[in-house]
């Protein structure tokens, strides 16, 4: 079996061998087993990328294809660039780390590890697709657990903040399947066969009358999935009702489709399309950006800080899409990969400190750092890196954003920048004030200080996320070096 199959018939096997399992200890060490063996393909994943880009230069490498409905030309068609890899690769820390901080879920233990495993399969299958039906398949795959996930095992408003999320997505699932098939109707604008192919279709000159009317509503349907302003309201409240693994899981990967596919499809094979909406989708990921950054400010509650700042930190990564150039794109896919482990950092935290306290109202909390140093320490990390701090992720991911933006000299995109950069204002006043308010301090109620510390596996799942962290931000070069062939493809087709 080829290197990128396993990273689907893996799950499947998980799941399959989970449906067996008798009680939490089977449960959980099954989806240990399984995820730590997706972790070990992923990095094998690498290594193997690097030695075949070394002899091979085609855009995509490790490409199988296989008919799947002959009558539509719909193909099992699947490949990996650098950016596809890393996107993997993040998939699979993720989940490695969500099992782990996973690990004393006693609610139908079967039931939610099957639905976390399910998730991370269709996520796998749409990062390595290169036929857009067979990436379509795999979307729907990645959303339908998390309406069980939330429903059945999140808290507050669940069912309502659950459906709401479903709806929100399923909608703009509709919207994105007019979009694929429009562009699946105007594939053989050369003369010939129809193909969902994306490699195919990237060789034909779609009509520009029909890019115009289809790019939209595909950079739509994905981007809904990035929390793109304003159509991120689902995001807030399904990140504060989700448990913690599928917060960090949502947030860390799940909405990561939403920036890939609008790189990967609409950009890419509706240039000009993109080219003619880009003033109009800059705008509002601009306001996103902001709006986000404002909104996680207002916040008492954790877990909504969070989500409003996903907001904003998932605003910049289609800000920099926009501008179309070499080092905004790579400032995007490094935020997407410094957000999806920063992000998941912070539920992780949010998600031990609420079931030790039982709150997550920062006016109620205070001084956990001298009861839990090790969460506390964490927290105060996290908090640095989330901002900006160089040495950090973030830091690599928004000076390559900012630096790409402000290549555009012209008054428009001068002012959308400095707007956008205004944020990191914003964020430094809300880390701060969270990190010093829950941590810092004399304790906020005298029975947290028996709060039990931090147990072997919640400090494994936060030690599993940090390293790559400080890894990209120590060593970012050549992640850099590893993205730039893959990004080139893409800037021929735009500019």
């Amino acid at each position: 079996m080829d290197i990128l199959s396993l990273f689907v018939v893996v799950p499947i096997i998980t799941v399959i061998v989970l449906g067996f399992a008798k009680d939490l200890k089977q449960s959980r060490v099954i989806a240990l087993v399984g995820s730590l063996v997706q972790f070990a393909m992923s990095i094998n994943l690498i290594f193997a990328y690097l030695k075949e880009r070394s002899v091979n230069t085609d855009i995509m490498v490790f490409v199988r294809d296989l008919t799947w409905f002959e009558t539509f030309n719909i193909h099992y068609a699947i490949g990996v660039d650098a950016i596809s890899v890393v996107m993997i690769i993040l998939t699979s820390v993720i989940v490695l780390a969500g099992v782990f901080i996973s690990w004393a879920v006693d609610d139908l233990p079967k039931e939610f590890f099957i639905s976390l495993i399910i998730l991370s399969t269709g996520v796998f299958g749409f990062f390595i697709s290169i036929d857009l039906f067979t990436m379509f398949i795999f979307y729907e795959i990645a959303v339908i657990p998390m309406y069980l996930l939330i429903g059945i095992w999140g808290s507050g408003p669940k069912e309502f903040s659950a459906m709401k999320l479903t709806l929100m997505l399923m909608g703009a699932s509709a919207v994105l399947s007019v979009g694929i098939f429009g562009i699946y109707f105007n594939s053989n604008a050369g003369g010939g066969p129809l193909t969902f192919n994306i490699l195919e279709i990237a060789q034909v000159n779609i009509p520009v009358a029909a890019q115009n009317l289809f790019y939209p509503m595909t950079f739509i349907g994905f981007a809904v999935l990035g929390a793109l302003f304003p159509f991120h309201t689902w995001s807030p409240s399904g990140h504060a009702s989700a448990p913690t693994a599928v917060s960090m899981l949502h947030a860390g990967v799940l909405m990561k489709l939403g920036g890939y596919g609008v790189f990967r499809i609409a950009m890419y094979l509706l240039p000009e399309g993109a080219i003619n909406w880009a003033d109009f989708f800059l705008v509002l990921a601009a306001a996103g950006v902001v709006y986000g950054a404002m909104g996680a400010i207002m916040q008492k509650d954790l877990k909504y800080i969070n989500a409003y700042a996903s907001v904003s930190h998932l605003g910049l990564v289609l800000f920099a899409l926009l501008m179309f150039n070499k080092t905004a794109w790579t400032g995007a896919i490094i935020q997407s990969l410094s957000h999806g482990l920063l992000t998941a950092m912070f539920f992780a935290l949010i998600g031990m400190v609420y079931g030790r306290t039982h709150t997550r109202d920062i006016s109620k909390l205070g001084g956990i750092m001298k009861i839990l140093p090790f969460i506390g320490a964490v927290y105060v990390i996290t908090g640095l890196a989330y901002l900006g701090l160089p040495g950090f992720s973030g830091f690599v991911a928004e000076m390559n954003i900012f630096v790409g933006a402000f290549q555009h000299d012209d008054t428009f995109h001068r002012i959308l920048t400095i707007l956008a950069v205004s944020s990191i204002v914003v964020t430094a006043v809300y880390i701060l004030r969270m990190v010093g308010k829950i941590m810092m301090g004399p304790l906020s109620n005298e029975e947290y200080k028996d709060l039990p510390k931090a147990t072997w596996y919640e400090k494994t799942g936060l030690v599993i996320l940090m390293i790559p962290v400080v890894i990209i931000g120590v060593m970012p070069f050549g992640l850099g070096e590893m993205l730039k062939e893959s990004i080139q493809p893409f800037l021929e087709r735009l500019l």
